[in-house]
């Protein structure tokens, strides 16, 4: 399987969180992802979005690059302005970040000068019978 690369621009307002969450929940079914995988990178992409939005006014928009790749779904957003007073947990940062690594295999913030990008990744996981498990 290649590596496919689907890329979504949306408004940073929150009636677009909606059409964020299903694009990576029907990507991540598509891969084969169980139900509660699916419904880890539904939550990713949800958080992502706040994330990026709570850096922006409504007047931006948000990019997010899904890579679908055989064993996983990663998500990358911005970039998007980005300033140190959201570092370490402070709003809009803190929480949707403490959920992200949760839910997700991996999760970082790449900074830039002024700008951030959000990486988030979420494997399927082995399940009995497959190669390796």
């Amino acid at each position: 399987m290649t590596n496919d690369v689907i890329t979504l621009t949306v408004p940073a307002r929150g009636e677009y969180a909606k059409s964020v969450r299903m694009t990576a929940a029907e990507l991540a079914s598509r891969i084969g992802m169980s139900y509660d995988e699916v419904d880890d990178v539904r939550m990713a992409a949800d958080e992502a979005f706040v994330f990026a939005a709570g850096c922006l006014d409504e007047t931006a928009s948000i990019t997010f690059g899904f890579e679908v790749t055989a064993d996983g779904l990663a998500i990358s957003v911005g970039p998007f302005p980005y300033s140190a007073e959201y570092a370490e947990g402070a709003a809009p940062g803190g929480y949707a970040a403490f959920i992200l690594e949760s839910v997700c295999d991996e999760f970082s913030l790449e900074r830039g000068e002024n700008t951030c990008t959000l990486r988030a990744v979420r494997r399927v996981a082995l399940r009995s019978g497959d190669a390796g498990a």
